[in-house]
């Protein structure tokens, strides 16, 4: 025979079991709980995505604008094509976790019966250090439609190793299924043809 004490208390946690159950604040914590990782993850990504693409555009707007002043000039020198790849560099801004390769190659298409394509000169920044690009008289390629004997074009290479926002450390184990490092950068590139806009060629003094 069950006491009264005894059924007293079943009773109570009954219904407290069902007050815990019934609590719409409880509820909606716990709600909570669960979708805010996925939230928090979705947000992420989203700006991940966002920023990577603007960046992918500010690359391609480098190889122009720096073509572009180039082409403008009649003639150019070593501390010219070094301020114009500076002026590119910063186009990145405000993105700063990894630096842009630029390389302005100037090509001479010959007048020979087969045409050569011959590097007049060519300046470079690479991870932020000028330097000499391609060594001249060396060939190079340049697409078909543009292989125009007597034809002088500026080449602008930029590219860029762009580093992710959420960056893992490459010991981090493999979580979620994503990879384990995201230190890998994305690479970016864009190359640019132009042809010189007030003189026929664009002869470097000291390059």
């Amino acid at each position: 025979m069950m006491r009264a004490g005894a059924h007293q208390g079943i009773a109570g946690l009954w219904g407290k079991s069902i007050q815990f159950w019934s609590n719409r604040r409880g509820v909606a914590a716990v709600e909570f709980a669960l979708i805010a990782p996925v939230l928090l993850v979705m947000y992420f990504m989203t700006m991940e995505a966002s920023q990577a693409i603007e960046t992918s555009k500010k690359v391609s707007r480098i190889g122009s604008m720096v073509a572009d002043l180039v082409t403008q000039q009649p003639t150019i020198a070593k501390v010219d094509l070094d301020a114009i790849m500076k002026i590119g560099t910063l186009t990145l801004q405000p993105y700063s976790r990894s630096v842009p390769d630029i390389t302005i190659t100037a090509i001479q298409v010959t007048t020979d019966a087969t045409p050569k394509v011959l590097v007049v000169w060519s300046r470079k920044v690479i991870n932020g250090v000028n330097g000499v690009g391609a060594t001249a008289g060396t060939a190079t390629t340049v697409p078909a439609s543009l292989r125009v004997p007597g034809t002088f074009l500026v080449r602008v290479e930029s590219n860029l190793g762009y580093l992710p926002i959420i960056n893992w450390q490459p010991d981090t184990t493999q979580k979620l299924g994503l990879t384990p490092s995201l230190t890998t950068k994305i690479p970016m590139g864009e190359t640019y043809f132009l042809r010189p806009r007030r003189s026929v060629t664009i002869p470097c003094s000291d390059c």
